[in-house]
């Protein structure tokens, strides 16, 4: 299912099978999880994507075939390919381990083609083995709302209150990861998602509410997966002094201008961008050992775009994937 530009639908294409050059593997793809920010890119908000455009970069696949020099994986082997497809290891970021700011790097399903057809091409270096217990697509979430949460759960420090702003695709799996920690999880959604709030409370949320609210105690720290630059302030009104509001999203709405008094006390508003390998390989992890929920509703790859309407609507609890095979 090919992008050819803003205001367009996906389009179904026949294309070349794909050949991996050194270093890559050709993957036959299982399925691939719908993510917010294929909707970013769809509507121009993430500007420059290579044209035509294979979305998609949460990709569960069986490794078909090995290229040159590419021996991590064997043929058969099942994987996940995540957001970060490439990165050049040479500029001050690679060098100093932030490869997630890599000046060079390249996104699957963004600057590269990614997982919304039969089959891809990728760097074997950027694929990571799938922990076992996750069937299906259970897994697709993983490899974006669950890595990129993964990564702002780290940066929100050790909160043992902790705030979560949309309760989504990452929401949804990060919450059960705090839980698993023992932090004390309290969910935000939109005013009167009453759906929503009652599956974060299935899933350990001892709290939940609408965004307007505030918390019924001072958080220690916020993640706001919302694209919603309105939130920030909210939140940082609801963490207590010396707490943290990361902002998880790759794309946000401005956010609006508010008084420094919900700044002051040592407070902090810092972003998410990207992930690492070592952020996969943690995460993974966490996934062996922690058997985590993952609610996917599934379309068939012909129908990604009703795939992304459904997620448009915000009415998802949990996430949305393609089946391909």
């Amino acid at each position: 299912m090919v992008f050819d530009g803003v205001g367009l639908p996906l389009r179904e294409a026949a294309l070349e099978q794909p050949v991996p050059a050194a270093g890559q593997v050709r993957l036959r793809i299982h399925g691939c999880g719908v993510c917010r920010t294929d909707l970013h890119i769809v509507d121009g908000e993430l500007a420059e994507p290579k044209l035509p455009l294979v979305l998609g970069h949460q990709i569960v696949a069986t490794v078909a075939q090995c290229g040159p020099d590419a021996n991590r994986f064997r043929p058969d082997e099942l994987v996940g390919v995540p957001w970060l497809g490439w990165t050049c290891g040479s500029c001050r970021y690679c060098r100093s381990g932030r490869e997630n700011l890599c000046d060079n790097a390249l996104f699957t399903g963004y600057t590269i083609d990614g997982g919304y057809a039969e089959e891809t091409v990728a760097d074997e270096r950027f694929c990571f083995p799938l922990p076992e217990g996750y069937p299906g697509l259970q897994a697709a979430p993983l490899l974006c709302a669950g890595l990129i949460g993964y990564r702002a759960l780290r940066l929100a420090g050790e909160a043992e209150l902790l705030g979560l702003y949309g309760f989504g695709a990452a929401a949804h799996i990060i919450c059960q990861v705090a839980r698993a920690k023992g932090r004390r999880v309290f969910a935000f959604t939109r005013p009167g998602d009453d759906s929503s709030q009652a599956f974060a409370r299935s899933l350990g949320a001892e709290w939940a509410g609408a965004s307007t609210d505030r918390p019924p105690e001072p958080l220690d720290a916020a993640i706001i997966f919302a694209a919603v630059g309105e939130l920030v302030p909210r939140a940082l009104a609801a963490v207590a002094k010396g707490g943290s509001v990361v902002c998880a999203g790759i794309h946000m709405s401005d956010i609006p201008s508010f008084p420094y008094d919900l700044l002051w006390e040592e407070r902090l508003v810092r972003s998410v961008a990207n992930l690492t390998r070592d952020d996969a390989e943690e995460f993974m992890a966490v996934a062996r050992s922690v058997t985590l929920r993952t609610d996917v509703e599934v379309f068939p790859l012909a129908a990604a775009n009703d795939a992304l309407a459904r997620l448009r609507s915000g009415v998802v609890n949990g996430a949305v994937a393609l089946a391909v095979d």
